[in-house]
């Protein structure tokens, strides 16, 4: 059986554009051009059915080496605790000081964006520090 070589991510969420363009800034990833046929996904959004208009937006690693994360619009809130989140791996390799400066810094940049940070879980035996974050919705990630 062959091994897979792609995912994607989906994201259920509000305001599919919005937390796409926040999850860009975050990870350096890019809104792909529209559909073939239209200048911007302006013009193709208007040539939907009203119903189906910004019901969903992509954004890519313009290297290609990491998953597409893919926003749809759903109508419900998020009511519960994310069962998989995305780790946001800026502290790779650092420990201690160095690695939760690391960590403030872009929690910082990040809370500028519109994130929330909920919380540092500080170095232990077994695991270096992360800070628990909220995107522009409420979805979880770690800033690891």
């Amino acid at each position: 059986m062959p091994s897979v070589k792609q995912i994607q991510v989906t994201f259920d969420c509000a305001e599919p554009e919005r937390v796409a363009r926040f999850w860009c800034e975050v990870l350096g990833y890019v809104v792909p051009p529209p559909p073939a046929g239209f200048t911007t996904w302006d013009d193709f959004n208007r040539s939907l059915p009203s119903e189906e208009r910004g019901a969903w937006s992509v954004a890519v690693d313009p290297t290609g080496v990491g998953p597409r994360l893919y926003f749809q619009r759903v109508p419900e809130g998020k009511v519960a605790k994310n069962r998989v989140h995305l780790d946001v791996r800026v502290g790779t390799g650092l420990v201690g000081e160095e690695r939760l400066a690391t960590l403030e810094a872009e929690c910082a940049r990040l809370v500028a964006l519109g994130a929330v940070r909920e919380r540092l879980l500080e170095a232990d035996e077994d695991n270096e520090s992360c800070i628990v974050m909220q995107d522009i919705e409420g979805n979880e990630f770690c800033l690891d």
